[in-house]
């Protein structure tokens, strides 16, 4: 039995979607052999094939063919994991330094940048929600606006 790549990936949870699927092996993402591969390849039992997912490459070695997603309790029965350990370490890495170094404006605003954004716009309001632009002595309809 055989099966497309990018289906195959997607099957066994490697992507979120097919499409997501499909997208990478176009951008040379997915190879075979040390090949890259078009999203239609058939897969074999056997093949070795190696995922780019920034920051870290998957390499998963196909032990069974399906064309339908499977339950993760069921993936070990049609890919095995041959992922080195320092993959996963650089993995482990970019997860604890990607809090700090998160590009500025990228993203949700953290705790710290919200309590500045809001410090910011009350120093930059300061004062106008306070101030009465009718003194309240005088009454609108009798000021006399060419004497003042």
């Amino acid at each position: 039995m055989e099966a497309r790549v990018d289906k195959w990936l997607w099957a066994v949870r490697v992507f979120k979607t097919r499409s997501i699927a499909t997208d990478a092996c176009k951008l040379g993402r997915v190879t075979i052999g040390g090949m890259n591969v078009k999203p239609s390849r058939t897969v074999k039992v056997g093949d070795v094939i190696e995922v780019r997912k920034p920051p870290i490459t998957l390499t998963l070695r196909v032990i069974g063919i399906t064309n339908n997603r499977v339950g993760a309790k069921l993936v070990p029965n049609y890919v095995e994991n041959l992922t080195s350990p320092d993959q996963y370490e650089l993995l482990e890495m970019a997860r604890i330094s990607g809090f700090v170094r998160r590009q500025k404006g990228m993203g949700r605003p953290t705790k710290k940048e919200g309590r500045e954004m809001k410090q910011f716009t009350d120093e930059a309001f300061f004062g106008f929600d306070d101030f009465d632009f009718v003194d309240d002595d005088t009454d609108t309809d009798e000021y006399d606006y060419e004497n003042d």
